[in-house]
């Protein structure tokens, strides 16, 4: 709430032609890019606090913006104590606003392209092994319709490696249940195909016969997922559901991001090839997915050194 109050009043202190600028690229954002909410408002704070470093570098407008100005904010930010991966987020938002803004023939050239950045430090994702992942999707017990309804939340999770926000947005036609697929709307409004297995097929028949007919209401629309009161699942409640259920089942903490890390990392050791889950996890880039065959290596080292008598 804090940050999100003092970009609003850095918003309304710019000077005129960077505020309409900055309205002008969070519609781009929207409208053209098909970004979430969340990530405008992401983008548009680090556009914001930009702007208004420019701003009391004696910049009036957009166009004033040139690689010294993108670099002494960077600057500042660094001597605040801000992290590499924060850093390296914050230019490329900048790098984004200069090419946006020198596309719309707001800046006659675009500073940001000569903007280098610190690499933000890649954190191997912390990953369940397979059993442990079989031990939580089958903890959900009974016959109740939460009951089902969470264990077909982790069954899709972990079976089809989408995001919690993805899962959340599946309707009851977004399910191919004669070919086993999901069609699932990712980021920047992009479509996919993921397949999804038996287990999670059973999981899926009990809770449209027995669960979901129990909760739906007249708000319930054409969500497959529904809440306690009958309107769509959301994402708090998603995560609640995984954590919940993993520490009932004596497990690591884990989240749904960690379920698809965990259905990721599972591909690759069980011989999938990385293009094909860079397809299934709808990364626009290979080098997303590279990260899973690190936590694959890792644990294969792990296992050697625990195991092997020359380690």
């Amino acid at each position: 709430m804090g940050r999100r109050t003092s970009t609003e009043a850095a918003h309304a202190a710019l000077p005129d032609p960077m505020r309409s600028a900055v309205d002008a690229f969070a519609r781009h954002l929207a409208s053209e890019r098909g970004r979430s909410t969340h990530t405008v408002r992401a983008y548009v704070a680090d556009v914001v606090s930009l702007l208004d470093h420019a701003g009391r570098m004696g910049c009036a407008g957009p166009d004033d913006l040139d690689l010294g100005v993108l670099r002494s904010w960077l600057a500042r930010l660094r001597t605040t104590g801000a992290a590499r991966s924060s850093l390296a987020r914050r230019a490329a938002a900048a790098r984004t606003f200069t090419a946006w803004a020198h596309r719309d023939g707001l800046l006659a050239r675009d500073a940001g392209t000569q903007l280098a950045s610190p690499k933000a430090r890649r954190e191997l994702p912390g990953v369940l092994r397979d059993d442990q992942a079989a031990t939580l999707v089958t903890t959900p017990a009974g016959d109740d319709p939460l009951p089902l309804r969470d264990r077909l939340v982790l069954e899709l999770l972990y079976a089809t490696g989408i995001r919690v926000s993805e899962l959340c947005g599946l309707d009851l036609d977004d399910v191919d249940r004669s070919r086993h697929l999901v069609r699932v709307l990712g980021k920047g409004a992009k479509e996919r195909s993921v397949p999804y297995g038996q287990p999670a097929e059973e999981s899926l028949d009990a809770w449209l016969r027995r669960g979901r007919p129990v909760l739906a209401t007249a708000r319930s629309g054409p969500a497959l997922l529904l809440g306690a009161r009958g309107g769509r699942l959301q994402p708090t409640t998603a995560r609640g559901v995984v954590s919940r259920y993993a520490q009932a089942a004596g497990l690591p903490h884990v989240s749904p991001h960690g379920l698809r890390h965990s259905a990721a990392t599972h591909l690759l050791e069980g011989g999938a090839d990385l293009r094909s889950v860079q397809e299934l996890l709808g990364h626009a880039a290979l080098s997303s997915t590279q990260i899973y065959t690190h936590v694959s290596i890792d644990r294969l080292r792990n296992a050697y050194r625990q195991a092997h008598p020359r380690a």
